[in-house]
């Protein structure tokens, strides 16, 4: 493990992890952004062919950070979802290429017709 943090703090309004690294680089995680990129089964598959592209998270918001050992947090998310193990390491490199992956994650969402807003809300 290369990445070590130094501050794991959540955003009042539960919409943003702010993860620091002990080299100093710090980062703001969206909650979307680690919930539609959780390294959960659910969400990545079993393989690289069988990535789900989840649908309507755009105001989703993180219940609790847990630690998992000294390796990693598990996040809960106010859709329930919670088997997500986020390690240092894959905080990190969400930090380092969040924007990327959130736009991948939004031109799926366009070229599947699905939508980032929730059914059902406003």
């Amino acid at each position: 493990m290369s990445a070590w943090p130094t501050e794991l703090r959540l955003s009042k309004d539960r919409r943003t992890l702010h993860v620091a690294f002990e080299d100093g680089s710090s980062y703001a995680l969206a909650a979307e952004l680690l919930r539609v990129e959780s390294p959960s089964a659910e969400v990545q598959g079993h393989g690289p062919t069988q990535k789900k592209t989840v649908p309507g998270k755009a105001a989703v918001e993180i219940l609790t950070v847990e630690p998992v050992g000294h390796y990693a947090v598990k996040l809960t998310f106010d859709d329930m979802h919670d088997t997500g193990i986020y390690g240092w390491d894959y905080l990190r490199e969400l930090g380092e290429t969040g924007e990327v992956k959130l736009q991948a994650y939004l031109d799926e969402l366009e070229r599947q017709g699905l939508s980032r807003e929730r059914k059902g809300r406003g």
